[in-house]
């Protein structure tokens, strides 16, 4: 009987401590977690931010002079294609004449992959 009773002792320490080294571990994990988004966290405004400057309409109006030679539309030059007829007729405007416009499928995306 006095044995039964020191085996259940036994195990209920075993218990006890097993329950708080789980407790630790489970702290340090979600400190390590804690630490872990707080990186992530800057590292998306790191991204932001690069994103913002990147896709500033300035430097990209300047890369597209710059190295890829293009240049602002002249007069009559931009054509505006509507996706479907309004119920609107536009304005007549001076020296604008109707050009039937035929838009072609790229599919360059399509093949890369």
């Amino acid at each position: 009987m006095k044995i039964l009773a020191v085996l259940i002792g036994l195990c209920l320490v075993f218990v006890f401590v097993w329950e708080r080294v789980d407790m630790v571990r489970v702290g340090y994990q979600i400190e390590r977690l804690k630490r872990d988004r707080t990186i992530l966290e800057r590292q998306r405004d790191e991204l932001r931010v690069k994103v913002s400057a990147l896709s500033a309409s300035g430097r990209i109006a300047k890369l597209a002079t710059t190295e890829l030679g293009m240049h602002l539309p002249q007069q009559g030059q931009v054509i505006l294609v509507q996706s479907r007829p309004s119920a609107i007729q536009p304005v007549a405007v001076a020296n604008v004449v109707p050009v039937a416009v035929r838009v072609a499928k790229n599919d360059l995306l399509a093949r890369r992959f």
